[in-house]
Formats: C-alpha cells, sequence, structure tokens
C-alpha cells in the first residue's frame, strides 16, 4: 500500500515498514535497467553530434553534450524533478518545491505510475531531460563558447523543460487534464529540444559562410556509431515509459524499431534519387528521424501504424531540413528538422491511431480511450493546440535565456572569428579528437611556398595557428637546436630572421 505518513513517505530505510513490499521487483529491476540503457543516449549525441561537425570542433561537441549532463543532474537533483512532476502541485503550469532535493521520493507511489516508487521515477526521469539539453547544446556547434552554453542549460531546464514536462506529465497539468495523448515525450523531448535549438541557433547567428565551402561531416563512422547508440537507449526510453515490465513495453520497443527502419529506408530512398548514391548518413538521419516520430506514438498505436508513422517521418524530417535556409537559422545539426518535426508528426499520429487496446496493455491504463479509431473526434484539436503552445513556448523562452546570457559581460555566446577558424577544440579546450588535427588545425597559416629563393643566411620560420606553439618554433629557431641532436649553424640574429604567413615571431 501507498503510505503518506512523513517518517514512511520520507523513506524512513531504517525503520519497521519494508518500503519495497508494494513493488515488483521485476518492473523495478527493468526501469533501472531503462534508465541506463537512456543514460547511454547522451554519449549516444555526443558521438553524433562529434562526426557530425568538422574536424577542428569534434571534441568539443562531445564536451558540451557530457557536461551538459552533469549540469543536468545537479538541477534535477536540486529543484528540477519537483518543478518538473511534483505530485503535491495543484497548478495547471508548473510543480512546486515539495520534492525539492528529492525530499519525500522514496516509499510513495510515483506520480507516473503504481507499478514503480517514486524515487526510481525521479531517476528515470532525470534521464529524460539529459537527452533533451544534449540535443539542445548542439547549437553551440562550431562557433558556440563552451561556459555560457552550460549557463543556458540549467536556466533552460528550469524554465522550458520542466513546465513543459509537467503541463504533459503532472497530475494537474493542463495538457494531461486537457487530454492530450503524448506517450513519452514529443512536447518536452522532441519540440522542446527542436525549438530551443532553434532559438539558441538564431541568438548564436550563423556560422561564418567563407569557412563553409564543401562542408561535409568529417567522420561518418562516429555518425554511425552514435546513431546505434542512440537506438538502443531509445528503447529503454519508449519501452521503460511503460514503467513496468509488460506487454506495453513490449509493443512500444517493437513499435520503435518498425517506425525507425522505415523512415531510414524512406530517407536513404529520397537521397537516392538526387545523389544517385546511398548515403549511411542519410540511414542515420532517417533513424534518428523514425526513433523520434515513435517517442510521443509507439505505446499507444499499432505496429501497421508505426509502419505508416515511419515512412511520413522520413519524408516529412527530410523536407524539413530546408526549413533552415528558408528562414536563414543555422541550426547546423539539423535538431529542428529531425526533432521538432518528427516529434509534431508523432503527435499528429496519436490522434488518428492511438488505440485503447495498446494503451490498456500496460495492466494500468485499461479503458483510457485513444483518437479516430476510438471515436475520440476532438483529439486533433486538443493535439494540434499542445502542439502550438510547446512550439511557441520553448522557442520564445529558450531565445529569451539565451539572449539575457549573451548581455552579460564575460557570457557572451558567440566565440570570435578568429577562434571560430582555428576551431573550438583548440580555442575552448585545448585538447583534440585526433593527435594529427594539431599538426593540421590550421592550414592557411603554415608558410606557403614562394616562386623566388631567399638570400642565403635567412632563416624562414614556419608560421603557426597557436602563439604557444609559434613561440616554440621561434625559440627552436633562435637557439640553433636540433631534435636529433647533431649540433647546429649559428642562427642569425632577429633581423636575419623572416616570417612569411603574416604572423610576426614572438620577441
Amino acid at each position: 500500500m501507498s503510505t503518506t505518513d512523513d517518517s514512511s513517505a520520507a523513506g524512513d530505510a531504517t525503520g519497521p515498514v519494508n518500503l519495497n513490499a508494494q513493488f515488483n521487483a521485476g518492473d523495478q529491476a527493468y526501469i533501472l535497467i531503462s534508465a541506463a540503457m537512456v543514460l547511454m543516449m547522451v554519449p549516444g549525441i555526443a558521438f553524433l553530434y562529434s562526426g557530425l561537425a568538422r574536424r577542428k570542433s569534434a571534441l568539443s561537441q562531445i564536451w558540451v553534450v557530457m557536461m551538459s549532463f552533469s549540469v543536468v543532474v545537479f538541477q534535477w537533483y536540486f529543484w528540477g524533478y519537483s518543478l518538473a512532476l511534483s505530485p503535491t502541485a495543484t497548478n495547471g503550469f508548473i510543480g512546486n518545491l515539495d520534492r525539492f532535493g528529492l525530499r519525500h521520493t522514496l516509499g510513495e507511489q510515483s506520480p507516473g505510475s503504481p507499478l514503480i516508487p517514486e524515487l526510481l521515477y525521479s531517476f528515470y526521469q532525470m534521464q529524460f531531460c539529459a537527452v533533451t539539453a544534449a540535443l539542445v547544446i548542439g547549437a553551440t556547434a562550431e562557433r558556440g563558447r563552451v561556459i555560457p552554453g552550460m549557463v543556458f542549460v540549467f536556466f533552460w531546464a528550469t524554465l522550458v523543460y520542466c513546465p513543459i514536462a509537467y503541463w504533459t506529465w503532472g497530475a494537474n497539468g493542463w495538457a494531461f487534464q486537457y487530454g492530450v495523448l503524448d506517450y513519452a515525450g514529443g512536447g518536452p523531448v522532441e519540440i522542446g529540444s527542436g525549438l530551443s535549438a532553434l532559438a539558441y541557433s538564431w541568438v548564436l547567428g550563423r556560422r561564418n559562410e567563407k569557412m563553409m565551402l564543401n562542408f561535409r561531416p568529417h567522420n561518418i563512422s562516429l555518425i554511425t556509431l552514435g546513431t546505434i547508440l542512440l537506438w538502443f537507449g531509445w528503447l529503454g526510453f519508449n519501452g521503460g515509459s511503460a514503467f513496468g515490465a509488460n506487454l506495453r513495453a513490449a509493443m512500444a520497443c517493437w513499435n520503435t524499431c518498425l517506425t525507425a527502419m522505415f523512415a531510414a529506408m524512406t530517407w536513404c530512398l529520397l537521397d537516392f534519387r538526387l545523389a544517385k548514391k546511398w548515403s549511411l548518413v542519410g540511414w542515420c538521419s532517417g533513424t534518428i528521424s523514425g526513433l523520434v516520430a515513435a517517442t510521443p506514438a509507439s505505446g499507444l498505436i499499432t505496429p501497421w501504424a508505426s509502419i505508416a508513422l515511419g515512412v511520413v517521418a522520413g519524408v516529412a524530417c527530410n523536407f524539413g531540413t530546408k526549413v533552415k535556409f528558408m528562414i536563414g537559422i543555422d541550426d547546423a545539426l539539423d535538431v529542428f528538422a529531425e526533432h521538432a518535426i518528427g516529434g509534431i508528426v508523432g503527435l499528429i499520429f496519436n490522434a488518428f491511431f492511438a488505440t485503447d487496446e495498446v494503451i490498456g496493455l500496460d495492466g494500468v491504463n485499461m479503458g483510457v480511450p485513444g483518437g479516430f479509431l476510438n471515436r475520440e473526434w476532438r483529439l486533433i484539436y486538443v493535439q494540434i493546440a499542445f502542439i502550438v503552445a510547446c512550439s511557441a513556448y520553448a522557442f520564445v523562452v529558450s531565445a529569451i535565456i539565451a539572449k539575457l546570457i549573451d548581455l552579460i559581460p564575460g557570457l557572451h555566446l558567440r566565440a570570435s572569428s578568429e577562434a571560430e577558424l582555428l576551431g573550438m577544440d583548440d580555442d575552448q579546450h585545448g585538447e583534440f579528437a585526433y593527435d594529427y588535427v594539431e599538426v593540421r588545425r590550421d592550414y592557411l597559416a603554415w608558410t606557403p611556398a614562394e616562386k623566388d629563393p631567399k638570400e642565403n643566411g635567412v632563416v624562414i620560420i614556419p608560421q603557426h595557428g597557436i602563439e604557444g606553439h609559434q613561440d616554440l618554433a621561434n625559440n627552436s629557431q633562435l637557439r640553433g637546436g636540433s631534435s636529433s641532436g647533431n649540433s647546429a649553424p649559428a642562427t642569425p640574429p632577429n633581423e636575419q630572421v623572416e616570417k612569411i604567413a603574416g604572423v610576426p615571431p614572438s620577441q
């Protein structure tokens, strides 16, 4: 039974009450494993984004994604869970601070399902917020400073993710009360990430177009690895949202794979019609668009509807990649096209194909009606209203947060043009994803060939893009040292040392 006494609700684990007695150990084990699977999506996103970026900013994308997870763990423990899913909140828009610091979360049944305890539910839901934040922060790609991005993540999780999550899953959230059907996060996760990333990209500004010539993803193997990790984690994301080891979880996993693979095939065919080549990046993009579309729908619709959803999502997200050119916002990693559009398609499908026979497979929500298949005609405008509200709120509030942070001295979002040319790895981290990048990081800064030979006695010092490396080169030449250990001829005075590429040797 569930208890409301503070001594047990707060989880007096040394007391006489066995807080585990009311819960099934198998259900708890399944959700713990699902939470770990969802956590794997964070490095999956990191590898995906790293592969999509250019080589000189590959490590930075991994850093911002992984550090955003650190920020979210603190934010969710501190007040994020309480603001997003506190069961005692009475308004329709955001939770209260009753669960601040995970107070009263041990022995209670979770607000999401009576099958699992609230402590486990809060941990599982933390992974959802972490994945969403990781998706959003990819908007820093190749021109954003990382520390302002982390400040943004904290306030974004508090003011954007938590309210939308409460609308959707909170017992008194307005969308939940309105009858919105959103199984695993089409609103909070997919629309929230897509529109927030678009807003951040808008405030950040476009990358330098002169640097974008012949731009392609630098490592397709990393993109594929990230996609596979995401697919694996998504089975915990969607399967675990049944909150128990039950038939609904199995149906959600089946639907997730069906939607993802039909979207992948659709995307590949669309790309082939233009390039007459079979693109692995296209397969990865299609797979992700299908996984996104399955998020709000996989636990609500039948397998045959999931096949149709995969085809529609593949088409919609593929053409959605053109939107950023139409509106002039440099959404470098297509977060809007993949996640916002995919989430919208999945939510619309719920209005037509959600059915009570699938919803009731968890043994808890039996009798809950679906959409058109259950003659719930009103669900179409309910779903549309939810989509519009989530989209507008996520974009506007994210843009305001980003702009306010950008106005704070020392927290400017955008790196300098010189830093962008050098690469975020070098400028922000001083580390590189690949050991040979340090040698080639600034190709144009190396000493170019000249047709006229130099006079005898003139020492040519190669010009490097990093001041510290330039100092090493200058000092080595001026000392007349040699890495081979052989004696070197005396180096002429400084006035005889000639630089070529426009970067003066350090004195």
